[in-house]
């Protein structure tokens, strides 16, 4: 299990920006209503009991819950903060034959590969569905560009074009 970090105390991460979708808002909305309401009295229910049975210091089940608890608040502050922080997208932009925050965009590559992309904010990237930061290089490169533009990305391997062969969009969900 990886821990988690908070990004504003890790100089290891990078500003990221503050973009997200409607939708995508509404899912962290849905973690932290979860985690305030299910998980942490849950767990400070555990922990209240195992404390009950007597010496904390050879308790695991205490000791577990305890952490465990611990690791839920940091979540929630951390949520509570990164929402109030969040700029939420809930329209269409005004140029819908561009490339901007939220498209999907299809592109093809030097070898007639496709790959079928989302630029999405930070805070919802997925890469089981291709959903992608806004603040990664290969969505810095498509922002602005149109339908039949070329993008260059830097990659591990060298350099990669990729031509933009449709953008779409779906209307924000109300």
């Amino acid at each position: 299990m990886t821990r988690w970090r908070d990004p504003a105390k890790d100089p290891r991460q990078e500003p990221k920006s503050n973009l997200i979708t409607a939708e995508g808002a509404e899912r962290l909305r849905g973690i932290l209503d979860h985690l305030s309401r299910v998980k942490r009295p849950a767990l400070s229910t555990k922990v209240g009991e195992a404390a009950a049975l007597g010496d904390r210091s050879e308790n695991a089940d205490y000791t577990y819950n305890k952490k465990e608890l611990n690791r839920v608040i940091a979540r929630i502050r951390y949520l509570t903060k990164r929402l109030d922080e969040l700029t939420v997208v809930d329209r269409l932009p005004a140029d819908t034959e561009r490339v901007y925050f939220g498209a999907f965009v299809t592109l093809e590559d030097e070898e007639g590969e496709e790959l079928a992309i989302r630029i999405v904010g930070h805070d919802e990237t997925d890469t089981t569905r291709r959903w992608i930061s806004v603040d990664a290089p290969l969505a810095k490169a498509l922002l602005g560009k149109g339908l039949d533009d070329e993008a260059t990305v830097a990659a591990p391997g060298g350099e990669t074009t990729y031509l933009i062969t449709d953008i779409a969009y779906r209307a924000p969900q109300t």
